[in-house]
């Protein structure tokens, strides 16, 4: 087991096996439409405290093939505390639902520990970092191990957020340092999260965002080869939001050429996934151009993918409410 996360949801009754990721369990995808800042229907459904067809969006997921369900209540106009412990305490009495592991996410670390109250076997936290310090990461870090949680660490420290490749690894390598050798972490229960930042924007400087992502989990996995990677993937796309087709085509393009790097989960539409080989040729060359960053100079390559994502909504397809 020295090369496996385990995953325990409580399933005693249900008599179904615990999520064991290992190298060979290739990608898991963490089904995000339980994320009220990623998905309008659910956040709406939340502040409406319509809790049951709240749950119908992650029974939802769970049937589109997520492996993970990731549950964010970071709204100004809830009360994280009591929507998380709500929804939480909910879910563990479905058990179609509960079969899958809870990924608790939040930016606020009390809505981090409400949740882990509420989780029954093992769960994932989303997200750690040292971004305000070493002594706030450590002390989150040991409530989170007593309560048997993996965490996610974000690449972020007191200087910021991480955007190149090589702040990238030094920071999830110091993080780690930090965590085996201070915390008593098992390497297995950690996972990082290296940034992924919208590509396509127009300006040049975050041209490489998808290389740099890519690049820095190549490094990681190597450098620290028991842990695991992950990341929000509809980040990547943002700069063509209402326009599903081209999205849908851009995350898989991208996790085809970051799985391979390394990458073993990652926060996605789980009933939105194209296969890399059945995307239309000609945008899945004009997705890796923008991604690899190739033929990119002076933007033409980002130029050339907006001009086809202007056919594309010509045509009509868009996105309704996400």
């Amino acid at each position: 087991m020295s090369d496996t996360v385990v995953i325990k949801p409580f399933l005693r009754l249900a008599g179904l096996e615990p999520l064991v990721i290992r190298p060979e369990t290739n990608f898991v995808n963490v089904g995000e439409r339980t994320n009220v800042t990623g998905s309008k229907k659910f956040a709406r459904l939340i502040r409406e405290n319509n809790y049951e067809e709240a749950l119908s969006v992650a029974r939802q997921q769970v049937e589109s093939g997520a492996q993970i369900l990731d549950v964010n209540m970071d709204d100004a106009l809830l009360d994280g505390v009591q929507a998380m412990t709500t929804y939480l305490n909910l879910l563990q009495s479905e058990p179609d639902i509960a079969r899958i592991p809870i990924m608790i996410d939040s930016s606020k670390f009390e809505i981090i520990e409400a949740g882990l109250k509420c989780v029954q076997g093992k769960c994932i936290v989303n997200s750690i970092s040292m971004k305000e310090g070493e002594a706030k990461f450590i002390e989150q870090a040991i409530i989170c191990q007593s309560y048997g949680a993996a965490v996610i660490v974000m690449a972020f420290d007191e200087k910021g957020q991480a955007d190149s490749k090589d702040r990238k690894v030094e920071i999830c390598h110091r993080a780690y340092k930090i965590l085996t050798e201070q915390v008593g972490f098992d390497p297995q229960d950690i996972i990082f999260d290296p940034n992924i930042f919208a590509v396509a924007t127009g300006l040049e400087e975050h041209n490489n965002y998808g290389v740099d992502f890519i690049e820095a989990t190549r490094e990681i996995k190597a450098l620290m080869p028991l842990t695991k990677g992950s990341g929000g993937v509809s980040n990547l796309s943002l700069s063509f939001r209402g326009n599903d087709h081209v999205r849908e085509a851009m995350h898989s393009v991208f996790l085809f050429h970051a799985i391979k790097a390394g990458m073993d989960m990652g926060i996605v539409n789980a009933g939105q996934l194209v296969v890399y080989d059945e995307i239309e040729p000609n945008l899945r060359e004009l997705c890796e151009d923008v991604i690899l960053n190739r033929n990119n100079d002076n933007n033409e390559a980002t130029e050339k993918l907006i001009a086809f994502a202007e056919t594309v909504k010509a045509k009509g397809q868009g996105g309704g409410e996400g």
